[in-house]
Formats: C-alpha cells, structure tokens, sequence
C-alpha cells in the first residue's frame, strides 16, 4: 500500500486529488500540503523516519506553479536526497513535461484530473516501489499511439504521423492536425515503425515515406518537404533515402 502527499496551493484541487487518491485501493493513506515549504517539512519528517517508519512517504502528487518554491523546485531538492520519494507531477500546464521528466518524475497528469488518468499514474508509482499486482501483460496496439491532450488519453493513429522529433528523451509526433508530446525516445519509434515506412534523415528527425512530398538538393544539402515543413537531412542518411524513394516510385 502506498502512502501518498499530495501537495497543491489551490484548496478545492487538493481536495478533489486527496478524494480521488483515497479513493484507490493501492492507497494506504494520503495526506496534503497547501504549499513547497509545508511539503518540504513534512517530506522530511518522512525521512527521518525511515522507509518502514510512521511517518513514511512513497510519492507525492505534485502542483507545479505554487507561489515561492514551486514543484519543480521541490522535486530538484528532493533529488539530492538519498532516499527522495516518488514524484507524480499534477498540473494545468503541459509546457513542463520534459522537465518534469528530466527530473525523473513518474508521471505527468494534466487538469482536471481523471479518475481513470490517475489510477494510472497509481500504477506506475507501485511499480516503481514494487507493490503492484501481477496482471496480464498486453502488447501495444500497432496501429496507434495513445498520447495525452488536456487530461484526456487520445489514440492517435500511427498513419496520420508525418515525422517525429527528438527532444532528448521524449519524441513529438507531429500530424496534419498538430503534434503531441509523447515520452518515448526517437531510437524506439524508429525501431518499433521501421516496417510502417519510417526512416531516420537526421539525428533529430524520423520520417514517414508516404508524407514525403519532395527531395530537395541545393549546393551540396538535402533536405525533404514534409506538408509545409522543410527538413535536412543529414549525409549519412541522404544516400539511403533517396534509394527508398527511387524504389517506393518505381515499385
């Protein structure tokens, strides 16, 4: 059983996650903070007491724009901690995820929080800590990626994906629609989709065959235009490239 801090400056967002939280069977006890500071106190009482103490705590669902010390703020001294709790960043702004996760987070939930969504967030968390039950492992769907957009889990479909972006460990996947944030590195997806037609032009960008629209050759760089977006590839991979598409166009 997990024992939870919540810690959120907004009274009627604190209540509702500690509603929410103590809703959830793996929940053995969770607690809230109005602010970093009284969060920092009680964390610290939490150490002190050790990993099987009283005053004990496994994660703790995270605010992060709080006035004064925020929760990334939190989360950087919780780092330097030899024993630091888990950290389930729960925020309004998605603009914070990479950073969220460059600090290790092990999850990022947008508001208005999800019953659903946070039971997931639960999940991971006891998994972390080795308290989840055993259930059955199912692979993932081929033909689709979920990703999240305002609190709400989408599926989007793995054809309507032009190309992909590296941003250090997480990969934007760009569509005609828009793009979405998803935290899985660029080597996996290019892995995982290299049978769906995607191929790697750059360190930083993977390409779907069928949503390249023209090969560009100027003064020695090439580059592809991708709907409206122009992207270089770099030499190692040109050669490749246009081989691909000399076969995709003759095929």
């Amino acid at each position: 059983m997990l024992r939870a801090l919540a810690v959120d400056d907004e009274r009627p967002s604190l209540e509702e996650l500690l509603y929410l939280l103590n809703a959830d069977p793996r929940i053995g006890s969770a607690e809230g903070a109005g602010d970093a500071t009284e969060a920092l106190r009680r964390i610290n009482r939490a150490l002190e007491s050790g990993p099987d103490g009283p005053e004990a705590i496994d994660v703790v669902f995270l605010d992060i724009q709080m006035p004064g010390l925020d929760g990334l703020d939190l989360a950087r001294l919780l780092g330097g901690f030899a024993r630091p709790p888990l950290i389930v960043f729960v925020t309004a702004h998605e603009d914070f995820a990479v950073q969220a996760f460059d600090l290790k987070a092990v999850d990022y939930v947008l508001k208005p929080v999800r019953k659903e969504r946070l039971a997931e967030a639960v999940r991971r968390a006891a998994a972390q800590r080795g308290t989840a039950p055993r259930i059955p492992v199912h692979e993932p769907d081929p033909d689709h990626i979920p990703v999240e957009l305002g609190g709400v889990t989408r599926f989007v479909p793995v054809d309507d994906i032009t190309h992909v972006e590296a941003q250090g460990d997480y990969a934007r996947l760009h569509t005609d629609r828009g793009s979405h944030l998803v935290r899985i590195p660029l080597s996996t997806l290019e892995e995982r989709w290299r049978s769906r037609g995607f191929v790697r032009i750059h360190r930083r960008h993977l390409v779907a065959l069928r949503h390249i629209g023209e090969l560009r050759l100027d003064a020695g760089t090439v580059s592809v235009l991708v709907g409206s977006e122009e992207l270089q590839v770099s030499r190692r991979h040109a050669r490749e490239l246009r081989d691909l598409l000399m076969r995709r166009t003759t095929s």
